[in-house]
């Protein structure tokens, strides 16, 4: 376990331009920066990235948050694995003990199958070349196909001792549970009950993300089996549709070329990368799917397909083409001559000798399609004119107008029609893209759900208002394991969500901010002596107390969890605060005595320095008042979306995050400090107050629904609600009196 202050350390060292830019392509727009989002397939950039507040949201599929759960979210890795890389890349040494029970226990289910995917990846690579079996059967078989031992031990290939009891039982032995061995397909279960092992006899591929971590197996069979190859299940680990083969050994290279190779086998991938060509990657024979494109475009925007010259790998060419575009990839297409794939043609050029092969006949996609449909159509009017339209409908996938005004040419050019007609069909399909587009984001949006709750937090009570919050240790970390956030959909048991989310974004931006502008409020000390102690107000603490004065608490769940951590970790950051003032004001005061000692170099009087002493004394103060308010500012904002709870941190997130953002040339400065906090305050104390409000509101409402279902008006339990309804009434009368006052009067 990392402990407490090592954690701090990285999350304050993590920059997150540096994290997301090693993944996604930035430019700036206003103060924050913009690309398209890693995590769903998009062609309009909705990634944001706030290098002030040091977090990413995407606006669109609401994924984001500090470098930590950028990580996360990226690798697939848990918190503590996400702090160890950042470590790494960072150079901050990470001193660990080890997990009680209750902590190993709690460890997720990714990580138990991540470690078993590692060691299972250890012993079969080391059968390959320490067994007996392993070097007569698969270090035979892939040698016979030209691997070297270079590429072996590069691609981490392995091999499956040809026993039905020899893996499964020796994990087992070294403490793996059977149903991780099974849920990673490394292990089956007979009609019998009984455990095996399912690679038996077979060369192994590990197939191993972007960040190195072996999250699924190929196995191909050397014994003329039915099945050629076998490959990972889906799992929490391993989902083929995210993962391309070679990725990690080809992301240095498809960076530094700008270019990206896409085959379909793994031979293919480790013979091309044997003969030089090492930026190549392999979709494992599966159809080219968003998340491998997305994945591709994370180094590059040029990509070159590489097929068989048959018309299986015509086809295969064709496959994806629309997908391709949409994500504005530059794309080509080469067809081997016949009789060759990817491996035997590598296997039979020099590295020279392929390169110029490419560079001789790589076909853009666009003008392959045209040529190939166009040859297939023949004489029929009815098929050049589905030819036509199939084209069309693929240049309207491409985002850029320019490029699609181009290729229209071409293609009136190609097909001999007229360049209007053309024109028009690509802008129907164009049309009907964006519709469909909007469609699909309607509904993802109605389909969304949202954290609410761990399953160890009670379930919203049915009072307004009212909520249970789960229990919170001293540390203030929610005692509930990262993986077990729920995720519901918005529900009537949850109506004042709105109302809490104003207060709840406040305190989540502005929590740690002082009511005052001191940062300060005097107060009489205990003991009855003379002096002044100074003890820090927050609007946190404005707000619990609020709370408490008239019984609320936050109903939605993931609010009343953030809202008690922010309560937890008060007593920290005023310790925190106060060694931050120490630091800057040692800084600031020898930088205040550097340039008073220039002063007698540039005025001579006596007057002249007391006023330029007294100009650096009030710039210094401002220039510390600025750096304390920065700190309140961001210490919640850092705490809690680096948090280890999913919940908090996506809520934090969300709340933090704004999609239009001033210009740096814009300063905050044209609102002074005092004013901004006076804003802060009165904001606040209204959110509350509409709180007290729309609860009497719900309340009036329950009460005018009873009072409808009475047939008899004059019943004495209709007076009896009638009365209750005018007391409400007065009630909430009272409160907007009340928050006028104490807006324009505030505390």
């Amino acid at each position: 376990m990392i402990d407490r202050e090592t954690q701090e350390r990285i999350k304050d060292a993590a920059d997150i331009v540096e994290v997301v830019s090693d993944y996604v392509h930035l430019t700036r727009r206003g103060a924050n920066l913009m690309g398209l989002c890693p995590f769903h397939n998009e062609k309009t950039p909705s990634f944001s990235v706030s290098p002030r507040k040091n977090i990413c949201y995407c606006f669109s599929c609401h994924k984001g948050g500090s470098p930590v759960n950028f990580i996360m979210e990226k690798e697939g890795v848990s918190y503590y694995d996400a702090l160890r890389q950042l470590a790494k890349k960072y150079g901050i040494t990470i001193e660990e003990r080890e997990l009680s029970d209750e902590e190993r226990a709690r460890a997720t289910k990714r990580e138990g199958l991540m470690i078993a995917a590692q060691r299972a990846m250890q012993i079969m690579e080391h059968d390959l070349t320490e067994s007996q079996q392993g070097r007569d059967v698969g270090l035979s078989y892939l040698y016979g196909r030209g691997i070297t031992q270079e590429a072996i031990k590069r691609f981490h290939l392995g091999y499956a001792i040809d026993s039905g009891q020899y893996l499964t039982p020796k994990m087992q032995r070294e403490g793996f549970d059977p149903e991780i061995l099974r849920e990673l397909g490394l292990t089956g279960l007979s009609q019998n009950g009984n455990l095996y092992d399912k690679y038996r006899g077979r060369v192994i591929f590990p197939i191993l993300n972007p960040a190195g971590r072996v999250v699924g197996f190929g196995g191909r069979d050397l014994k003329g089996g039915p099945a050629k190859y076998i490959n990972s299940p889906e799992s929490a680990l391993y989902r083929k549709n995210q993962e391309l083969y070679g990725i990690f050994q080809a992301k240095a290279e498809i960076t530094r070329q700008d270019r990206c190779f896409l085959v379909e086998g793994y031979l293919d991938v480790i013979s091309m990368w044997q003969s030089g060509m090492q930026n190549v990657v392999a979709s494992s024979g599966t159809a080219l799917t968003d998340g491998q494109i997305a994945l591709i475009h994370r180094f590059t925007d040029n990509i070159t397909l590489l097929y068989d010259g048959d018309a299986a790998g015509i086809k295969a060419a064709l496959r994806g083409i629309d997908m391709l575009l949409s994500h504005k990839m530059h794309v080509n297409v080469l067809l081997l001559p016949d009789g060759h794939d990817p491996d035997s043609f590598a296997r039979a050029n020099t590295p020279e000798e392929f390169r110029q092969y490419v560079d001789k006949n790589s076909t853009d996609i666009i003008r392959f399609k045209m040529r190939v449909l166009m040859q297939d159509a023949g004489d029929s009017p009815q098929r050049k004119a589905e030819v036509i339209n199939s084209v069309a409908y693929s240049i309207a996938c491409i985002p850029d107008e320019v490029q699609r005004t181009i290729y229209i040419a071409e293609c009136s050019r190609e097909l001999h029609i007229d360049e209007g007609a053309v024109a028009r069909a690509v802008q129907n399909a164009h049309y009907a893209i964006l519709e469909q587009r909007k469609r699909d984001r309607n509904r993802r949006d109605a389909e969304r759900d949202y954290p609410v709750a761990s399953p160890s937090a009670p379930s919203a009570p049915a009072t307004p208002g009212q909520a249970q919050t789960p229990e919170i240790t001293a540390g203030g970390n929610a005692q509930s394991a990262p993986s077990t956030v729920q995720f519901i959909r918005p529900a009537a048991e949850y109506p004042m969500k709105p109302i809490e989310t104003n207060l709840i974004r406040y305190l989540v931006r502005y929590g740690y901010l002082a009511m005052h502008l001191d940062d300060l409020t005097p107060v009489t000390p205990a003991d009855g002596g003379d002096t002044e102690t100074e003890v820090l107000y927050t609007i946190t603490d404005y707000v619990d107390e609020e709370l408490q004065t008239y019984q609320l608490q936050f109903s939605t769940p993931a609010y009343a969890k953030v809202f008690d951590l922010l309560l937890n970790r008060l007593n920290d950051y005023v310790g925190d605060l106060e060694r931050y003032k120490l630091q800057i004001s040692t800084h600031l005061a020898a930088e205040r005595q550097q340039l008073a000692s220039l002063i007698p170099e540039r005025v001579s009087t006596l007057d002249d320095i007391e006023r330029e002493e007294k100009l650096l004394d009030e710039s210094i103060r401002r220039r510390r008042d600025e750096m304390l308010y920065n700190f309140a500012l961001n210490y919640p904002r850092n705490y809690l979306t680096s948090h280890e709870d999913d919940d908090v941190r996506r809520v934090a997130t969300e709340l933090i995050a704004e999609r239009h953002v001033l210009s740096n040339i814009y300063s905050r400065n044209t609102t002074s400090q005092e004013q901004e906090l006076k804003d802060l305050a009165m904001k606040t104390m209204r959110s509350i107050e509409e709180w007290r409000s729309e609860l009497l509101n719900i309340e009036v409402r329950q009460l005018l629904r009873r009072l409808q279902s009475i047939e008899d008006e004059d019943s004495e339990e209709a007076r009896d609600l009638q009365r209750q309804i005018g007391v409400l009434m007065m009630k909430r009368a009272k409160i907007a009196k009340e928050c006028g006052e104490r807006i324009i009067s505030s505390r």
